[in-house]
């Protein structure tokens, strides 16, 4: 728009022009500004380079479970601040309105290809991924009742560790998950672990590596503690990708690495392998995929 200053002469004013919050996004591992629309399409990985960026819950869940099959569990638990932690109050309700969710995992019950599954998705955008008592008691329950339903598990985990903020209450959750996952191995049932970036700590040491089969994402951060803490406690200089999934499938910590887009067929198949009963609907389809076909998981 024109206006007329005081000195009779007209200025030109305008409007800086505005971006929408959110519209691209800056991959880190290539440096390139791209559309986030073009990472969502493309399994939130890089369109450029495929690196991958981190999954909200919700994203995974439908990227894996049959279209509006996911029904959530354990929704709205009470707050836990068993130290009285300084600001830790405020800081969980500030996670809950800039993630939409109550705590860092989402529970509930899905269909994979017609198949009932029990899942835990963790998310790292809250407290990244965390684990105090109300992450530790959604699994526990969700662990549980798969074991009286008989369903099988799958959990994707990620996770810097224990939340200090709760102390010995967080580290209280390892043995707890742990023993009910034991329970759900004792009923003969089936569970699943997904290693996504990064797992870690107090989560990695507990649930995350005792599934009967462990996934990982490629590129994945997977260890106890971080690879700079052991370099400055051991004062030695690492080996190139170590706690990188593919250094732990090398070594054989893991079972399989699985790219994003083949995750939902590869947790199909092994969970027909393992019990698993499709629809007759579904096994009329699989029945007429080649064979070659119906036993690549890659």
């Amino acid at each position: 728009m024109a206006e007329r200053s005081k000195k009779g002469e007209y200025r030109m004013d305008f409007a800086e022009p505005q971006v929408p919050d959110g519209l691209f996004q800056k991959c880190e591992k290539c440096g390139e500004i791209i559309c986030s629309e073009d990472v969502v399409t493309n399994y939130h990985t890089c369109p450029n380079c495929q690196a991958y960026f981190r999954v909200p819950p919700r994203a995974r869940i439908s990227m894996v479970a049959d279209k509006g099959s996911f029904s959530e569990w354990d929704m709205d638990l009470p707050i836990s601040d068993p130290l009285k932690f300084p600001g830790y109050l405020e800081k969980l309700e500030h996670m809950r309105q800039v993630t939409g969710i109550d705590e860092a995992v989402l529970t509930g019950a899905v269909r994979i290809d017609g198949m009932p599954v029990a899942i835990g998705v963790m998310a790292a955008s809250f407290m990244m991924g965390s684990m105090g008592e109300i992450v530790g008691e959604k699994l526990t329950r969700m662990i549980e009742r798969a074991t009286r339903e008989r369903l099988p598990i799958v959990i994707f985990c990620s996770s810097g560790g224990a939340r200090m903020q709760e102390g010995i209450v967080s580290l209280m959750q390892m043995a707890k998950t742990s023993g009910a996952l034991k329970r759900h191995s004792d009923a003969g049932l089936y569970y699943v672990s997904v290693l996504t970036d990064p797992t870690t700590g107090g989560v990695m040491a507990s649930f995350a590596m005792l599934g009967d089969t462990v996934l990982a994402e490629p590129g994945a951060l997977i260890g106890f503690a971080g690879p700079r803490v052991i370099e400055q406690t051991i004062g030695q200089k690492l080996p190139e990708g170590f706690q990188r999934s593919e250094f732990l499938l090398e070594h054989g910590f893991v079972d399989k690495i699985v790219k994003r887009e083949r995750v939902k067929k590869t947790l199909s198949f092994l969970i027909e392998a393992n019990g698993g009963e499709k629809p007759p609907v579904m096994q009329n389809l699989a029945a007429s995929v080649p064979p070659q076909e119906k036993v690549e998981i890659d």
